[in-house]
């Protein structure tokens, strides 16, 4: 057998521009047309065999008669007879193709296909003398024609701009592309299995909603022609959700895309996956149990192990701390905040230490710059953070024992927060009071918002909102840990990207 060679269009694309290829290409499709064999007039073809089904387990296959189709790879001529690698949707194997075996006209038709063009074949399974697992083809025919070249196939699809957005090059080019997005199918089939089997229903939530609330994050905003009213993205899918528990759903969670019209990087897209979810009769600490017990499934059914590699990192997600967040400022910071008497001590502390807040801050919300500052980038192994301050916290019942703090805890992993759970607020008094003086600040941030109270969801809590515990996670950055992905836009299928001019 020889060299592997290239294909003399992919020769024309190093010395041409892609224009003259996809002339090129479409001179061919031309040809085919005339003769009356139009790839793109082909409808079905009926395959038996996955590539790695043959791979997988050869003895059994070796001989048999198989029916395949995909992508071809690749192509290595030896006169009357080529090798080509064919990629289906699970897989890739190389094919025997000989003139004597598929004759001679066909054969003509097949030495004038292109690498990336769709074939199907039949024929019986071998193994070549270097011992490569193969089929000889008995018959082929052109499924449907590649107009333009795949990328220099020794180095590939490289430049990570443009593999984010063709990511349908990047699929065919790098195969690790695909394991990334079906581990993050497996993950969300794991997840959803998870909660199904501890009673929780999954529901649908509007993902267009009347108004902006007051949270700080800011959404995308549309109108309805119709109704002739301007409507906004979902920023979450909480309040929706806590509605239906006031109805008599006691466990309910949602898959939901998510939607902020805010900045982007390596964390950060402006829409995502996320799951919430609510259980009526528990509190946060339940909570807290439901994360550990998931997360530590999800490592060993998606990674083989409780223990993630991350970035070069072990991650050991069968053991996990909890702190309050004021035993962590104190650890990290060497700070406590039970020395504080005032909020002026407080600010004199940030001081102190060039922790920048806000003129008029509070103990608690100086307690929170101080966790930004000396904490988080300290989390590597997975950490519970509880007891929030009331002041960021508008949405999680004061603790009874302390009503300057909340039932609330953050987890972390690799330094970067996962996800946020409360005991959920349910009075209704107390919560519209803090509706208030969150829409509030927005207001005074920003004198055109049209953010308002969500008095709907007052009226709900009214009725009555059991005890209950909620949390909301990133999908993404789950899947960007359990698949050893660096970016957010490695896990996305179709990031947002700012348009080529």
């Amino acid at each position: 057998m020889t060299d592997e060679i290239k294909d003399p269009i992919e020769e024309v694309a190093e010395e041409e521009n892609l224009a003259d290829v996809f002339r090129v290409r479409r001179e061919k499709l031309a040809a085919l047309t005339a003769a009356g064999q139009n790839p793109f007039c082909k409808v079905k073809y009926d395959f038996d065999t996955y590539t790695t089904d043959i791979t997988g387990d050869f003895d059994n296959y070796e001989g048999r008669d198989v029916r395949i189709a995909g992508r071809m790879m690749s192509r290595r001529d030896m006169g009357k007879a080529n090798f080509i690698d064919v990629a289906d949707g699970k897989g890739r194997i190389q094919c025997y193709v000989r003139i004597n075996d598929v004759g001679e006209e066909t054969f003509e038709q097949f030495k004038k296909w292109d690498i990336g063009d769709i074939v199907g074949l039949s024929g019986k399974v071998f193994r070549t003398r270097r011992g490569e697992i193969s089929v000889h083809a008995d018959s082929i025919e052109l499924l449907a024609k590649s107009l333009l070249p795949l990328p220099e196939k020794f180095h590939g699809l490289r430049d990570t701009d443009m593999r984010y957005r063709q990511r349908y090059v990047d699929l065919i080019m790098n195969p690790e592309v695909k394991d990334t997005f079906v581990k993050r199918s497996r993950i969300l089939t794991e997840i959803r299995h998870y909660l199904d089997e501890k009673g929780f229903l999954e529901v649908d939530t509007p993902i267009l909603t009347p108004f902006e609330i007051g949270a700080t994050a800011r959404p995308f905003k549309t109108h309805h022609n119709t109704l002739d009213m301007d409507m906004y993205l979902r920023i979450e899918t909480e309040l929706y959700l806590k509605r239906l528990v006031v109805g008599g759903m006691d466990r309910v969670y949602e898959v939901g895309r998510i939607f902020r019209n805010e900045g982007m990087d390596t964390k950060h897209n402006p829409e995502f996956t996320s799951i919430e979810l609510y259980q009526a009769y528990t509190d946060y600490k339940g909570m807290m149990d439901l994360v550990e017990d998931l997360n530590k499934m999800l490592a060993e059914k998606i990674c083989g192990s409780t223990t993630v590699t991350y970035q070069g990192k072990e991650i050991d997600m069968s053991r996990w701390e909890r702190l309050t967040m004021v035993e962590a400022v104190k650890k990290y910071a060497g700070v406590d905040y039970n020395d504080w008497k005032t909020d002026e001590q407080a600010r004199a502390a940030a001081k102190e230490k060039h922790v920048e807040v806000p003129e008029n801050a509070t103990a608690g919300t100086v307690l929170a710059e101080f966790f930004d500052a000396f904490v988080e980038e300290n989390l590597i192994q997975p950490t519970f953070i509880y007891d929030y301050p009331v002041e960021n916290s508008p949405l999680a019942k004061r603790k009874p024992s302390d009503p300057r703090f909340t039932e609330r805890f953050e987890y972390f992993i690799n330094a970067t927060e996962f996800g946020n759970a409360f005991s959920e607020l349910n009075d209704p008094l107390d919560q519209k009071e803090r509706f208030e003086k969150q829409v509030a600040a927005k207001r005074a941030e920003d004198p055109n918002t049209t953010a308002k109270v969500d008095e709907d969801y007052i009226t709900a809590l009214e009725y009555g909102l059991p005890p209950t515990g909620g949390l909301g996670f990133g999908v993404d950055r789950l899947v960007m840990l359990l698949t050893d992905s660096p970016s957010i836009r490695d896990v996305l299928l179709f990031p947002t990207m700012k348009p080529l001019d």
